[in-house]
């Protein structure tokens, strides 16, 4: 299909070309959504019986909607990354038609659905949520990473209540005193040197986008909208 993955990838494989996964390891136990490229499943790891979240894209389409560069990205971000408060990558691998990417399983919904019923988070709620995204925060600045699309949509929910990032699919990296030029996240959380570096040549900007985006969540979180 014109997309073939470097190499397989399995968090934690001691070597790794010796762990090679692929679809049959994981039993689909359920669809749970479905996005532009694809589907995401509950599934079972068939070994351990553990449960993750498998996403799948499609290569067609993601060759069609000029998304191939995203989605590498995507997975070369978080193939690096594990934190307690992120949507962790543990593995992924393709078939002729398919990539897939098996991560942490997080049933809680998304805080976009949660303020779509209604729901009042009140200000504990709301300073949990906020310490917890902060460190995620500075853990993906210690790796040199803007994820540049903090938003309710992006933030999920598990079992315990406790937030977790996801969708790195416009994240970008960032070293030393380089900039981040180009235009890209969701308008209302975006700061305005984002703007300014897109309409008027602005010097660029860089992690404290994300600082931002974090501050209009906080406020949509405690008043509704």
């Amino acid at each position: 299909m014109g997309i073939i993955l470097q190499s397989d990838y399995c968090r934690n494989s001691a070597p790794r070309l010796l762990r090679i996964f692929n679809f049959d390891h994981f039993q689909i136990l359920r669809a749970i959504g479905k996005g532009s490229f694809g589907k995401v499943c509950i599934v079972q790891k068939r070994d351990t019986k553990k449960m993750y979240a498998m996403k799948y894209m499609n290569k067609q389409k993601c060759i069609e909607r000029d998304e191939v560069r995203n989605v590498f990205r995507e997975l070369q971000i978080m193939q690096g990354l594990e934190h307690p408060f992120l949507v962790n990558l543990w593995y992924s691998f393709q078939d002729e038609e398919d990539m897939f990417m098996v991560v942490d399983l997080l049933l809680g919904g998304d805080l976009r659905y949660h303020l779509q019923q209604n729901v009042h988070f009140n200000e504990g709620t709301v300073k949990l949520y906020i310490c917890e995204l902060a460190l995620s925060l500075d853990y993906l600045q210690r790796y040199h990473i803007i994820h540049r699309d903090i938003k309710p949509d992006n933030i999920l929910l598990d079992e315990h209540g406790h937030v977790h990032i996801t969708d790195f699919n416009i994240a970008t990296m960032v070293k030393g005193s380089e900039k981040a030029s180009s235009m890209a996240g969701t308008k209302p959380y975006m700061a305005p040197e984002v703007f300014q570096a897109f309409m008027d040549g602005g010097p660029g900007y860089s992690y404290p986008v994300d600082w931002w985006s974090l501050g209009i969540t906080a406020y949509e979180l405690l008043r509704g909208w």
